[in-house]
Formats: structure tokens, sequence, C-alpha cells
């Protein structure tokens, strides 16, 4: 600590430690004070680490999936597995992102809880322990670290990361914006050559990495929660 009327030592190219003030703090970018597991319709964007093209190539204006990019397909059509309440719509594999609607509903949450064709035993007036409902924020998670891991032991690097800590949520409203958003997804692959996630689209990228603004659709990014450069992911 400084006393009252002392500056710090910056001699020799030393610099005060900032206070807590001039800290850089990650800013939390999704909706204040809204439930993400309540039910309803929500597009979600998720980049690959440094934007690097791992997943496959477009070509004709259509996505070819390599090995890595059936794993991240594999990897989304198994999420209604583990959550009951999730419903899969429109999705596409980019070489270097991810675009998907996914719905979650109201069924109940302690339908998870039960085997296939079991029911839970209430005899004695016992009820089942009920099953935690996840939001959208524990569902991407899990995605990205199942996927990640699986292509990780395929390429026998474990550790590496593979997704961008951050995911891009948006909550479709109505209609019109499920409309907007599923031609989106849909018409992606075909106009990769514009995207701004493309790898010629230096400036485009580095205008991105300076604003909270979506990737071509004016979404807002989210954090994924959990540890800092998560390998797992």
């Amino acid at each position: 600590m400084v006393r009252a009327g002392l500056k710090p030592d910056v001699r020799a190219g030393l610099k005060p430690a900032p206070t807590a003030s001039q800290t850089p703090r990650r800013r939390n970018l999704r909706l204040r004070d809204y439930d993400y597991a309540q039910a309803g319709f929500y597009f979600v964007t998720i980049c690959i680490q440094n934007r690097q093209c791992l997943f496959g190539e477009i070509i004709d204006g259509a996505m070819q999936l390599n090995s890595a990019g059936i794993l991240v397909e594999q990897a989304w059509l198994e999420l209604p597995r583990h959550y009951s309440h999730v419903v899969l719509d429109q999705f596409i594999i980019m070489p270097n992102h991810f675009h998907g609607i996914v719905t979650l509903t109201d069924a109940d949450a302690d339908a998870d809880s039960v085997g296939a064709g079991l029911k839970p035993d209430v005899r004695a007036g016992l009820k089942p322990a009920p099953t935690k409902r996840h939001g959208l924020p524990e569902i991407i998670r899990a995605f990205k670290t199942f996927s990640a891991r699986h292509i990780n032991e395929m390429r026998q690097t474990p550790g590496t990361s593979i997704w961008q800590r951050n995911y891009y949520e948006h909550v479709i409203r109505n209609e019109a914006d499920y409309e907007r958003i599923a031609e989106y997804v849909e018409n992606n692959p075909a106009k990769w050559a514009e995207d701004s996630l493309h790898p010629d689209n230096a400036a485009m990228l580095a205008h991105i990495a300076n604003s909270d603004t979506h990737v071509g659709a004016g979404f807002k990014p989210a954090p994924t929660p959990g540890r800092n450069g998560d390998a797992d992911e």
C-alpha cells in the first residue's frame, strides 16, 4: 500500500500493480435476470478457439464435414438423450463455428431420473428425488465438453482447447424472429465467403473481437459457465 503523498517506485521499468478498480473484468453479456432454464427457443453460435477451420470445408456452397466435424454433429444430436426437455431444431456445423436452434420444453425434469421403460417406486408415499432442470448454459457446456473430448481422443491431443470459452446466444421471441434465424442458418454455407468468421475476412474479425455484437446476426455473446480456459472445451 502506498502511503499518503508517496508515489510507487516505477524505476527500472517496473509498474505498480493495478488496483481493484483498474483490473479488467470479463463482462457477463447474457440477459440480466433472465432464466435460461425456462421453456423457449434459443439460437446459439459457438466458435472454435482462435477461429481455426477444424471441422471440414465448404465445397460448392455445401459443408463437407471431416472426422472432427462428424464428432461435433454426433455430440449435438446426443443432447436430447441426456436432457429430456431439449428438442433440437436447425443447425449447421461450419469450418470454424457452429450455429444451432435449440428448444427447451416444459417436460417434467423428473423424467431424467427414470430409466428406460421403468417407473419410480412410489409405494408408502415415497416420491423420487427431483432431478435438476439444466438451463441453456449447462447444456451448451456439456456439448462443448463432450465434443472436445472426443476430438482430442481422436487426434491424441488431450487437454487441447477446441472451443472458445464464450458462446453467442439469442432468445427467439416470435415466429418472424425464428424464420429469420432459420434462414440465416440454412444459407450460412452458401454465404461462407462473405461470412465475418471466414479466415480471409481478417478486418471483420478484428472488428468483432473488439465489439459485443454477434457474427452477422446482431446477437450478443454469453459466457459458458466454468473455469477459464477449460481444456475440455
